[in-house]
């Protein structure tokens, strides 16, 4: 296979041994040479080497998403996306174009709907639903799948009536006046629903997955963390799917699959463990839930809300119960990937991962939400890592203050305080929650404020926008404990590589971030076509 020379660049390697190059020679997918214009070129451009100027652009390490979900993207593909909708008109114009599209009584689904990013009116009601579906069913899942819309239609077809039982921990919201349903449904009410609507097919997930590739390549992404079995119909359909899209239609997005705990025994019978497949596609850690989330209070807190002092949130799971799952990732070798955003729930999960031995990866603290200074300390082991979303405080930010109150909001994605304390961290989108464009998390953590707005949010947290570049770079490399393979642009590593139109170390302002376009996208040292 000849080489290709990438030239003519402001290539920030992050390796300290070569903190800035112009020019990098690939062969057979590897990073074999780099240095400047001249002596790369003396020592390589001969003939039969592919030159490809990349006309004084800033390059860093291939964008590298810790913790997202990339079927909650294929979805968005295949039904409604109302991520971002700014109004309750635009909403409800959305779901009218959609459903003039769809068959009476066929199902239309959607997703992404978040009330707090509305400029105008609410939440819609049911009959502002019916009004704009009146002939069929629709389920609409809010950005952070814990609450739910129906239309009186989608009641019909369930065959709703007030004395229907709803799931335990769920509830069908009713108007106080009427006592009829609003058409809000919370948590596991949703599965009233559910197991209504007809499973997806294969090809149509598959084509959805693929769809959502390419959108993440689009966006300078060349690896991603990715939780699906729960959404792809488990284990062994969840990993055909990647191995057909990766490893037989050559997508080229490296994955790493992180399984969810009950599918633990699966991986045993198939004979999978961590760090099974190959450079492009491979089994990660096991997922498990420590607690819930912020918004409907069931984040699990040290001490109660601010706005419920009677609610401390809850635990998934007892000591005893998370201990076990604990035990039984352990007994397979794998390190485990734990929802935890409490700091008790982070409490209870260190408490548990202090009384096992290691495992050859590390173990991943998913959120680390709200950390104490006292849990900081204990997250600072190198066989740990806190995969950080620093959009978060675009999505959270004001109504999380008054959830936990202003003397705690220093403690609340304290990502400056992590990194100085030497805890290590990698960037991730949790997409479909946020949008999956790395660049909008590198904007968040480096301003902590919504784009367009003036106020920061606990400004002392901010990161700088080196930091904010290595979170997703070599950070995502030591999520999988492959940073002797990707992360930094250095001899021996993979060629992957992310091209932009401005260079991010030398704005001005940290808002150009969001007028800033990824000009290439480089993996296995291939520009990808998308």
């Amino acid at each position: 296979m000849s080489k290709t020379i990438y030239t003519n660049g402001l290539i920030y390697t992050l390796d300290s041994n070569q903190p800035v190059v112009e020019s990098v020679v690939v062969e057979n997918g590897r990073i074999i040479d780099l240095g400047s214009h001249h002596e790369i070129n003396l020592q390589w451009g001969r003939a039969g080497s592919k030159m490809v100027d990349l006309g004084g652009k800033m390059v860093t390490p291939g964008l590298i998403d810790s913790h997202l979900h990339l079927s909650g993207l294929a979805f968005n593909f295949i039904d409604l996306d109302l991520t971002g909708t700014k109004s309750k008109t635009e909403m409800l114009g959305k779901i009218k174009q959609k459903a003039d599209t769809i068959e009476p009584g066929k199902w239309l689904i959607g997703m992404g709907w978040d009330e707090n990013l509305f400029t105008e009116g609410t939440t819609p009601t049911i009959e502002e639903l019916d009004y704009v579906a009146p002939h069929c069913p629709i389920f609409l899942k809010r950005i952070c799948y814990h609450a739910f819309l129906v239309n009186s239609k989608a009641l019909e077809m369930i065959d709703y009536h007030p004395s229907k039982e709803v799931p335990k921990g769920g509830s069908v919201v009713l108007d106080p006046q009427t006592k009829k349903p609003t058409g809000m449904l919370l948590e596991s009410a949703s599965q009233l629903v559910t197991k209504h609507i007809p499973e997806k097919t294969y090809e149509e997930l598959k084509n959805g997955l693929g769809l959502g590739m390419k959108f993440a390549i689009k966006k300078g992404l060349t690896s991603v963390h990715t939780n699906d079995p729960a959404y792809l119909g488990g284990l062994e359909q969840t990993y055909k799917m990647y191995d057909e899209l990766i490893n037989q239609e050559k997508y080229d997005l490296r994955c790493n699959l992180l399984i969810d705990y009950p599918f633990l025994p699966a991986l045993k019978e198939k004979g999978m463990f961590a760090g099974f497949g190959n450079e492009k596609l491979q089994i990660g850690a096991i997922k498990i839930f420590a607690d819930g989330a912020f918004g409907r209070r069931t984040a699990l807190l040290s001490e109660p809300y601010n706005d419920e002092p009677s609610q401390y949130g809850e635990a998934m799971q007892t000591q005893d119960v998370l201990f076990n799952m604990v035990k039984d990732a352990r007994e397979q070798s794998f390190p485990i990937a734990v929802h935890t955003i409490g700091d008790q729930a982070l409490e209870n999960v260190l408490d548990i991962l202090d009384q096992f031995p290691k495992v050859n990866y590390r173990d991943r603290i998913i959120h680390t939400s709200l950390v104490r200074e006292d849990l900081v300390k204990r997250l600072a082991d190198p066989s740990r890592i806190a995969d950080i979303q620093p959009r978060f405080v675009v999505g959270d930010y004001p109504w999380v203050i008054d959830r936990i109150g202003k003397d705690r909001e220093r403690h609340l994605y304290a990502w400056k305080t992590l990194l100085s304390e030497g805890v290590l961290c990698a960037g991730g989108s949790d997409t479909p929650v946020e949008p999956v464009d790395p660049l909008l998390g590198i904007h968040a953590a480096v301003t902590r404020k919504t784009p367009g707005h003036l106020e920061t949010w606990n400004e002392s947290q901010k990161i700088s926008m080196l930091e904010a570049v290595k979170l997703f770079t070599i950070g995502g490399a030591y999520a999988t404990n492959e940073e002797a393979k990707k992360g930094t642009i250095s001899r021996g590593k993979l060629a992957d590589m992310t091209v932009y139109s401005k260079n991010l170390f030398e704005l001005e302002n940290p808002d150009e971030l969001l007028e800033t376009n990824i000009e290439m996208t480089i993996i296995n040292g291939k520009i990808q076509e998308v």
